[in-house]
């Protein structure tokens, strides 16, 4: 297998699990309905950076070392299933609330930043040890015998990164196009409700999981 070979064959790989719905997906639609585009965009970056470092830690053996490791693995899952279920709680929360602190209607509220939502998804992207646990079992698989895993590695972490980057910019576009109705505050409930409990089920499993 040459290293074009290699490129597009992980590239529909990687095109068919971020079409997949999860986590990432979910945390960047709520924040195209709640906040607007440049909140979102930013918290695609987070997530694409974070996915982005696992990828390359994987190449040079660093994610071999944290699989390796059991206590490093642990520590790094009970930090990700804590930091999942806190965003979660608070989503929830926010959710049932009869009115909602958001900060075109709450005078005071905290207005999103860039930085703040880039961390967001950065953090849940770092903190998910099975993202790296995914580059560590098929990044090998596609290193073409004779080439630099670690050249090879990262470039096929750019091309997942990408891939990613288009869907979620897809779902920002679509989501703005359809703000009217999706900036109705029950819309916005359901949406923050949703993603909660779709990181409170991520944190639930990952802190439960095992392995």
């Amino acid at each position: 297998m040459d290293l074009t070979h290699a490129v597009l064959s992980f590239a529909l790989l990687g095109a068919l699990l971020t079409i997949t719905p999860g986590l990432d997906t979910a945390l960047v639609l709520r924040s195209a309905v709640s906040m607007g585009r440049g909140p979102a965009f930013a918290t695609a970056l987070g997530v694409g950076t974070g996915a982005l470092i696992w990828g390359a830690s994987a190449a040079v053996g660093v994610s071999a070392l944290l699989t390796a490791s059991e206590v490093a693995y642990t520590a790094l899952r009970v930090a990700g299933a804590a930091y999942m279920i806190y965003l979660g709680v608070r989503m929830v929360r926010g959710a049932i609330k009869t009115r909602i602190a958001y900060a075109e209607e709450a005078p005071g509220a905290a207005v999103p930043t860039v930085w703040n939502t880039v961390g967001r998804g950065l953090c849940t992207s770092l903190l998910n040890p099975k993202v790296g646990a995914f580059y560590l079992a098929v990044l090998p698989q596609f290193v073409p015998h004779g080439s630099s895993p670690l050249l090879v590695g990262v470039l096929l972490a750019l091309v997942h990164d990408l891939e990613g980057l288009l869907w979620f910019s897809g779902i920002i576009v679509g989501a703005g196009a359809l703000r009217r109705y999706l900036t109705r505050r029950s819309v916005r409930r359901a949406v923050d409700g949703g993603t909660g409990a779709v990181l409170l089920g991520f944190g639930l499993k990952l802190g439960l999981s095992s392995q």
